[in-house]
């Protein structure tokens, strides 16, 4: 007979991936065996085992979900009848928003993709082409231009979201500048930029 799931299992399934992310950026992915997750996480082996079958899948799971919930939180964000400027100035700050009290799951997103074989990779790959789409529309309908001639669109887009990638590097709660007011300076100097590019 199956194994029945416990009411809880998703939420122990959330916390297992949250102290394992925790981990990996502490100690690094490839240092962080089965038995160091288990005793971070508060468990026997045995029960991450009922969980996870592997330190690859918990290593899935934890960018997937992350990504995961950008976009949807992205998707909810993105409102293409807003003027162009404020559709981008929503994205961003629900981006940064988003990433707040992520730094763990973001520094092992960043580092993990190389690790995973190919088809769990394609379909990290997958939602962050997603996420990028979403951020080009927007610049697209700024500058209709970015894609006339030179293919400029690509290299606009990713320099903004290399602005919200790393802010995780600098940026510190109760510093000089809030979250909000980074995304408002990311915001501008894009929108500033971008109208100038031909």
């Amino acid at each position: 007979m199956a194994r029945t799931r416990a009411a809880d299992y998703d939420d122990k399934r959330k916390a297992i991936l949250d102290r394992s992310a925790a981990l990996f950026a502490e100690m690094g992915i490839d240092r962080a065996s089965m038995s160091a997750i288990a005793s971070a996480c508060g468990v026997s082996k045995a029960l991450l085992y009922h969980y996870y079958s592997s330190k690859e899948d918990i290593l899935f799971d934890v960018i997937h979900s992350h990504l995961e919930d950008l976009d949807e939180t992205l998707a909810e964000a993105d409102d293409p009848t807003l003027a162009p400027e404020a559709r981008l100035r929503s994205l961003v700050h629900r981006t940064l928003e988003a990433y707040r009290d992520a730094n763990d799951t973001h520094k092992v997103q960043l580092a993990g993709l190389p690790l995973l074989p190919p088809d769990k990779a394609e379909r990290i790959k997958e939602l962050e082409r997603r996420i990028v789409r979403r951020y080009s529309d927007a610049l697209l309908a700024i500058n209709p231009e970015l894609n006339a001639g030179r293919p400029l669109l690509k290299p606009v887009t990713m320099s903004l979201l290399g602005m919200l990638n790393w802010v995780y590097m600098w940026f510190r709660p109760g510093g000089p500048i809030s979250r909000e007011d980074y995304a408002d300076l990311a915001t501008t100097l894009i929108l500033e930029g971008v109208k100038a590019v031909k």
